[in-house]
């Protein structure tokens, strides 16, 4: 049987390419997004666009009704809408550290809580949740951005037990540099809130390196196959990691204490 999916942040970058690569292999896909306009070509695959803000609670509730009332059912939830605002914690207001905790948290925990009826109702469902090696490592400057990838940690390793006896699997991808159009707009944000402050030579140091990893970040497509790799599998790892870097910097955190790591980070930032 055909399996539904609904992918949010299709409008560019990860969600893009997964939307395209799951509708090429078969799956019913909705691309979910609030600049609807950039998913218009997306129909020549076969995906259906749909307006999500996933800020917004109305939004969100109509997007899930609509895949029902023409579905019948969400098999897979791929959580990917994000927001990747940078700066120090000092300098960023607290009105936007609060819409990138609605973005990246709580507009992915609201969505679950609509998808999993459906599931449960299936006693099947996927639900994967983009995080980022930035779930499990910190850098300056990307305080709030780390906190909600942290957040979507440990809310995926709770939910993966509560629902597991309903047949559903829950499973948390973490890239590492991926080329998207985030990585520039948050970039730009921590020049405009850090850029003139008592941070200016750190957010400078911060921008240059991530103009680096820019340079050899891999394809979404290579996270594309990685989700579709976690959905098909019969016993799915709780966790896949993929793109440049991100093993490296897992294996770094893993073997070295907290100052060690924080001077091997510091010592790129120059």
């Amino acid at each position: 049987m055909e399996k539904t999916v609904l992918v949010t942040g299709a409008s560019a970058g990860i969600g893009r390419a997964t939307a395209i690569y799951l509708a090429q292999n078969g799956y019913k896909v909705y691309g979910g997004a609030r600049r609807i306009e950039k998913m218009q070509e997306l129909k020549e695959y076969g995906i259906k666009p749909i307006s999500l803000d996933v800020s917004k609670e109305e939004s969100v509730v109509a997007c899930v009704a609509q895949i029902l009332r023409e579905a019948g059912r969400i098999d897979i939830l791929v959580n990917n809408a994000g927001s990747g605002y940078y700066g120090a914690v000092e300098d960023m207001s607290m009105a936007d550290a609060k819409y990138q905790m609605e973005v990246n948290v709580f507009g992915v925990a609201r969505l679950i809580q609509l998808a999993l009826p459906s599931m449960r109702k299936n006693n099947f469902g996927k639900i994967v949740n983009i995080s980022s090696v930035g779930g499990k490592v910190t850098l300056p400057m990307g305080g709030w951005y780390h906190a909600s990838k942290f957040a979507i940690e440990g809310l995926s390793d709770a939910l993966r037990k509560e629902v597991k006896s309903f047949g559903i699997d829950v499973i948390v991808i973490e890239p590492g540099g991926t080329k998207s159009e985030m990585t520039g707009l948050g970039t730009e944000y921590m020049m405009a809130v850090s850029g003139n402050t008592p941070y200016s030579a750190l957010a400078k140091g911060v921008g240059k390196m991530y103009a680096g990893i820019a340079k050899t970040a891999a394809e979404p497509i290579v996270i594309a196959k990685l989700i579709k790799e976690g959905i098909e599998a019969k016993n799915p790892k709780t966790r896949y990691v993929g793109a440049s870097g991100a093993k490296l910097m897992l294996f770094f955190r893993k073997i070295l204490s907290d100052k060690q790591f924080d001077k091997m980070v510091m010592s790129q930032i120059k």
